[in-house]
């Protein structure tokens, strides 16, 4: 009698693990360090976990984890120079990376990096690169697969660009591509051209965004996407927030927070916070400053009217660079030039900074600061005129057994 209600039971729980509709329901609950860890148990919960619904459910509850590839370099004197400009030595890539991790050793001996030209952004693992102001491809790390854009209709001398990777649960890539022309004589107006890719489309399209006050984009710059919205660093102490998501063709103008070190020769980036906001960095010889720009709870969409903005900053960090190398004895020797570097995505707590031509993962909280250690010509990197870039992918299994 107990053999066979023993025989039962296992055939009970060998059944309810043979249904994925069950087992989905049970690892959905579980932290995404385990989870993924378990597609190792059999190609069955391989598949199911790689799925694209149970990608779904499980990012909407646990959201979205990443893991570092390496770091991008865009020189900004190559990147489209005039024809008596700068020209790139023939020792020198044209689009160097500076990897952290074996991955990212295999990603750069593909040879895929020699095909891509310069580097101009990257989001989600979808990398933007090119030659102005022609040729632009697009290449996704996850399925190795390279896009080349149709040639745009616009010719821009100067410009700035946004890639906006849409989110997508099936094996289709969606995406935009904007080029937005930067005027180089800062004269008042309060219009600006712009012409956008569309994957779905397959085409570009031209329209004029207009605003309520005259403005210049800051040329040679990448849009900083946040919830589909733009956000480019304009002239003067500004940034302009463009929703393509909207349909109407207007532009908003938020101010920097007041009493920052917003002038044109501070470093200064842009990212997400953790609570979906942006977050604005910048930082001196002294230190750096972390503010968020928040929106009143009773206003649905920051920018749904660019003549009713509401808005505010609100400053989370401010760190001196001598209190962290001082807490950090063994970086005491450190080069006491620092500036930051980038945000990780989605995160409010930690920053990457740079000092002379290394690399530090820095804790706003506790100002610890960590090395980052990588493999490139770091030394021989021209840092003031260019512009390093985390690729980041997201820490999410793939697998031929779900497609």
């Amino acid at each position: 009698m107990g053999i066979e209600m023993g025989k039962k039971s296992c055939n009970s729980v060998y059944a309810v693990l043979n249904c994925d509709d069950i087992l989905h329901d049970i690892l959905i609950r579980l932290p995404p360090s385990t989870v993924h860890k378990l597609i190792l148990v059999s190609k069955r919960w391989l598949r199911v976990v790689s799925s694209s619904s149970f990608r779904r459910c499980y990012l909407r509850k646990w959201g979205q984890d990443f893991r570092l590839l390496g770091f991008f370099v865009c020189n900004f004197l190559y990147l489209g120079r005039p024809r008596d400009g700068y020209r790139r030595p023939n020792w020198e890539p044209a689009l160097p990376f500076l990897s952290t991790c074996e991955e990212g050793d295999d990603f750069k001996l593909s040879g895929i990096l020699k095909q891509l030209g310069y580097f101009i952004d990257c989001s989600n693992g979808i990398i933007l690169s090119g030659r102005h102001p022609k040729t632009y491809f697009v290449y996704n790390t996850m399925t190795k697969k390279k896009y080349q854009l149709p040639e745009p209709q616009q010719f821009y001398k100067t410009l700035c660009m946004a890639l906006i990777v849409e989110e997508s649960f099936d094996d289709d890539l969606c995406y935009k591509v904007i080029r937005a022309k930067c005027e180089c004589k800062l004269r008042e107006r309060n219009t600006v051209s712009i012409e956008t890719y569309s994957s779905k489309t397959g085409k570009w399209k031209q329209s004029t965004l207009i605003c309520s006050t005259s403005f210049a984009l800051r040329p040679r710059t990448v849009g900083m996407v946040v919830g589909g919205v733009v956000h480019w660093f304009a002239m003067w102490g500004k940034i302009a927030v463009y929703d393509p998501r909207l349909g109407d063709r207007y532009i908003a103008l938020v101010k920097l927070p007041s009493g920052t070190l917003s002038h044109e020769y501070e470093e200064c980036v842009l990212g997400e916070s953790s609570d979906g906001l942006l977050q604005y960095g910048q930082s001196s010889n002294l230190g750096l400053e972390i503010w968020v720009l928040e929106k009143e709870s009773d206003n649905p969409s920051l920018y749904c009217n660019c003549t009713r903005l509401k808005y505010k900053w609100v400053q989370r960090w401010k760190l001196n660079f001598k209190v962290i190398w001082k807490k950090n004895p063994p970086l005491s020797t450190q080069s006491k030039e620092a500036q930051i570097l980038s945000f990780l995505p989605r995160n409010s707590k930690t920053v990457f900074i740079r000092s002379g031509s290394s690399i530090f993962l820095c804790d706003l909280g506790n100002k610890m600061v960590e090395p980052v250690n990588y493999q490139g010509r770091g030394a021989a990197i021209s840092w003031e005129s260019s512009k390093v870039v985390p690729c980041f992918l997201p820490a999410w299994p793939v697998s031929s057994l779900s497609e």
